[in-house]
């Protein structure tokens, strides 16, 4: 299993990422507030580049199961339902929702890998549940961090690590890049305390100074969740859903 890891969604073109498995981090906050919206039952997740791509799908969807959230520089966009807080996505507001969403740099990055055979969101909250599903997917692929404002990102790269690190302890046919082997370093120095890595970052006190600690907090949880996001078909959905029934289960359902 070869595994590379790509510090910022800047580093490479689209194509690039074509029939690849590509694993996207942007632990500030995108990657987070898609877990915990699928955790609490969204519907799909439909990232887009741009915010005025996001107005523009969001008009043609009708019933009311819309709501567009998102961020430019920390704050929420003017007009749109929510921001970039995980704490935002809560059951009450986003279940049975479809979610457009823009961010700074983790929407792009997942629209930037848009082409990949398999597409996963990734932070520290369901790292456990990733790093159990590639095991059995048994394939190569990429980490794509999404990187603050096209440099790189801290966080992401620790979270890289650590989750290069966990598979690291049951298997022993890693194939791994520079990049990889560097972001497994950058865990064994950042990540014995992840909020506190959190807090220190660059991003991290961006928002900290922005009213935003409480995100912090929530998004330092290790293995919060069992969800594995899936891109497919233009959104993020959870990736049970698409597993196809037995005919077992069909016939008792």
């Amino acid at each position: 299993m070869k595994i590379n890891v790509l510090f910022n969604h800047n580093n490479a073109d689209e194509l690039y990422f074509t029939k690849k498995t590509t694993v996207v981090i942007d632990i500030l906050r995108a990657s987070s507030t898609v877990v915990n919206a699928i955790q609490n039952d969204a519907k799909e997740i439909i990232p887009v580049a741009t915010v005025e791509f996001a107005v523009k799908v969001s008009g043609g969807m009708f019933g009311g199961q819309t709501l567009v959230g998102g961020e430019r520089n920390t704050r929420k966009v003017e007009g749109f339902a929510l921001g970039n807080s995980p704490l935002e996505y809560v059951r009450d507001i986003v279940a049975g929702k479809t979610i457009i969403l823009y961010t700074t740099n983790g929407s792009k990055a997942i629209v930037k890998a848009k082409f990949s055979e398999n597409l996963f969101v990734c932070s520290f909250l369901n790292l456990a549940a990733i790093v159990n599903h590639l095991n059995e997917l048994n394939k190569d692929f990429e980490i794509l961090c999404a990187g603050k404002a096209n440099t790189f990102s801290l966080e992401d790269t620790v979270c890289a690590g650590k989750l290069i690190s966990e598979l690291e302890k049951t298997r022993e046919d890693l194939e791994l890049t520079d990049s990889a082997h560097g972001s497994i370093a950058m865990n064994k120095v950042f990540g014995k305390n992840i909020l506190k890595m959190l807090k220190e970052s660059d991003h991290g006190k961006v928002l900290i100074e922005n009213g935003f600690e409480d995100d912090l907090k929530f998004c330092s949880k290790l293995n919060y969740s069992h969800i594995i996001p899936y891109f497919t078909g233009n959104a993020i959905k959870l990736y049970e859903r698409l597993v196809p029934q037995s005919g077992a289960e069909i016939a008792a359902s």
